[in-house]
């Protein structure tokens, strides 16, 4: 006779996510009640299987993440946490990310990221309850990014969870007591998964021209790279060449910032999102990531996805989807041609800031970062660490990303030590870090393909497109590792040179066909951003925030066409490129409630710019 299993879900105060499964009770780190300190981390999803805490304190330790958890009774429980060691992959000594698990405020016997370079379940010890409810608490002992993913308390002394992957997966769903089927979204014209300038200028754009739009995002603010998370500041000349009105939609929410990295109020969180939401045919899923395509064909018909909070797993109906992920993710999923540098391609930033405070300030000795003297690295003029604090030139930028973001904190913790511990301590008794990074700025990854795929030498010839009709106006800027740091740190250099090709016209633009917006194999799928339709060389031009941007006001417009008349991304340059082109040359803030209703130009639309001819001054 099989035995019988029963499973209860707990109701627990402060909205943890928390089950009963049998003898044990599984709560996700990210849904604690009170995070403290710990940091929401989410990038690294694809490659380890879930959201994590992270303790990013720069060197101080930050406050516990506490929460309340029900319990099925009273005994002896186990407790198993899943983490890692950070540092482990490169045999660094020191165990940075080391913290405690406590129970009603008593530490449980084992420290815990302090082994394993991958990401495995790891016994925080044993502790005894005589009451169902208790409080459990993630302590944080350094200040240096401990993680973790998950805690189990198991009364079964043999219960070991699946390591990772699909196994995980489900064990985590059966234990959390999650519905097998998600729960369906639908109403939608199109699906813009990504929101960053891209995402939310497609969906912005494509809401006022009367469609109704999902937009998610797997972080808890908008702007991608523009946002207070990363704080590259936007770049890319907008409202110019023969669509002069391109652009009026970022103009609305993009930065003003005047560094990069600048201050976190400069990237404006509150604004974008204020943005968004003001467009009543926009719902905003924060905190929502992508992870799953559903099939008939070569159409998309749902995006699935989950709240990085909750675990709550949705599904988004659509007949448009647009790809605005950088990574081109849901392109991915659906089998869309793609193509990937195989090497030297440009890689991740993480900015950092130090400030001169009053009083001298100590910054602990960091035996596992970078071994790095005041000579090793450029020294942080400004105060800050800028766009060239940059590695992952031949790593995978996907699977091996939570990598990359960690070298590039060895680096910096490296280099601040040098500045404090070593040659540098009498110049910076008085400095201390105040921000770091830990969301990584990625450039290039996955490219999905369409109908054109743009060249470096489409941008410099000034070859001519029939459809071409997004303004691109940076260099053509490409990164690689700079030699002298190559050379002493040959499998991973964090520090960048940019190799700038200037033969782009930086006055009027060249313009960007409508053909490198959509896949060429995907019926109902767009794409805005840095993972459209170009090669390696020529993303060096088209990657920054303002043009991918307008590259996202063209696919929202076009998206409004392809509902209209029932028809696919491709048949808009095949049957409707004129119209689409009316649409370009009107007011961004031009709108309508509903396809059926007149398009209206209100009083507050910004004076068009007159339409001028190509710069003859290429520089």
């Amino acid at each position: 006779m099989k035995s019988l299993t029963i499973w209860i879900v707990l109701v627990v105060s402060g909205l943890a996510t928390t089950s009963v499964w049998a003898e044990h009770v599984l709560v996700e780190a990210e849904s604690f009640a009170d995070r403290g300190g710990w940091m929401l981390d989410t990038q690294f999803i694809t490659s380890m299987g879930s959201p994590y805490l992270l303790a990013h304190g720069m060197g101080r330790p930050v406050a516990d993440a506490v929460t309340d958890v029900t319990l099925p009774g009273p005994g002896t429980y186990r407790v198993l946490v899943r983490t890692k060691d950070w540092v482990a992959p490169w045999q660094a000594p020191g165990q940075p990310g080391r913290f405690q698990v406590l129970v009603n405020g008593t530490p449980l016997s084992e420290t815990l990221g302090t082994s394993g370079a991958a990401w495995s379940w790891q016994p925080a010890g044993t502790v005894e309850v005589d009451q169902p409810h208790i409080q459990l608490a993630l302590h944080d002992l350094t200040g240096f990014e401990g993680r973790c993913d998950a805690v189990v308390l198991t009364r079964d002394r043999a219960l070991v969870p699946p390591g990772d992957g699909a196994a995980l997966a489900s064990w985590r769903r059966a234990s959390l007591g999650l519905a097998d089927q998600p729960t369906e979204q639908g109403g939608y014209d199109l699906v813009v998964v990504g929101g960053g300038y891209a995402g939310m200028a497609t969906a912005i754009s494509a809401a006022r021209l009367g469609c109704r739009v999902a937009l998610l995002q797997d972080r808890p603010v908008l702007g991608g790279n523009g946002s207070s998370e990363v704080r590259v500041w936007a770049n890319g000349l907008i409202r110019r060449g023969a669509f002069p009105r391109i652009g009026e939609i970022v103009e609305e929410f993009a930065d003003n910032a005047a560094t990069s990295p600048g201050r976190a109020e400069e990237f404006g969180d509150a604004l974008k999102e204020q943005v968004v939401r003001a467009e009543t045919n926009i719902e905003l899923f924060l905190n929502c990531h992508a992870d799953q395509v559903a099939m008939d064909g070569q159409r998309i018909v749902a995006v699935e996805a989950f709240d990085t909070r909750t675990s709550e797993r949705l599904r988004f109906v659509a007949p448009l989807f647009a790809d605005c992920t950088g990574h081109g993710t849901i392109g991915y999923l659906a089998g869309a041609a793609w193509d990937m540098q195989p090497t030297r391609r440009m890689g991740m930033s993480n900015m950092w800031v130090w400030e001169e405070v009053a009083d001298p300030v100590e910054f602990p000795d960091t035996p596992w970062a970078l071994d790095l003297e005041m000579e090793d690295f450029p020294y942080p003029r400004n105060y800050h660490g800028p766009w060239f604090w940059e590695s992952g030139f031949d790593k995978d930028p996907i699977a091996e990303a939570e990598l990359i973001r960690d070298w590039n904190l060895r680096a910096v913790y490296g280099a601040f030590n040098a500045m404090k511990n070593r040659g540098g301590r009498a110049e910076h008794r008085r400095a201390q870090l105040s921000w770091i990074a830990f969301i990584g700025g990625p450039r290039e990854s996955r490219r999905l393909l369409g109908d054109v795929v743009l060249s470096q030498e489409d941008v410099v010839n000034k070859v001519e497109f029939p459809d071409a009709l997004v303004p691109t106006t940076w260099s053509i800027d490409l990164h690689y590792a700079k030699p002298e740091f190559a050379r002493k740190f040959p499998d991973n250099a964090f520090i960048a040179v940019a190799e700038m090709d200037h033969r782009v016209d930086q006055t009027y633009g060249y313009p960007i066909p409508y053909r490198c917006f959509y896949s060429r194999n995907i019926d109902n799928l767009f794409m805005a951003g840095r993972c459209i339709s170009v090669t390696h060389e020529a993303l060096g031009t088209t990657r920054v925030m303002k043009t991918c941007g307008m590259m996202g006001e063209v696919v929202g417009k076009a998206a409004s066409l392809c509902t209209q008349f029932a028809c696919a991304p491709r048949d808009v340059y095949a049957q409707h490129l004129e119209a689409l082109k009316e649409l370009c040359r009107l007011p961004g803030k031009s709108r309508r409630a509903t396809l059926a209703d007149p398009l209206v130009i209100p009083a507050d639309a910004p004076e068009a710019r007159p339409e001028g001819p190509p710069s003859d001054r290429l520089r």
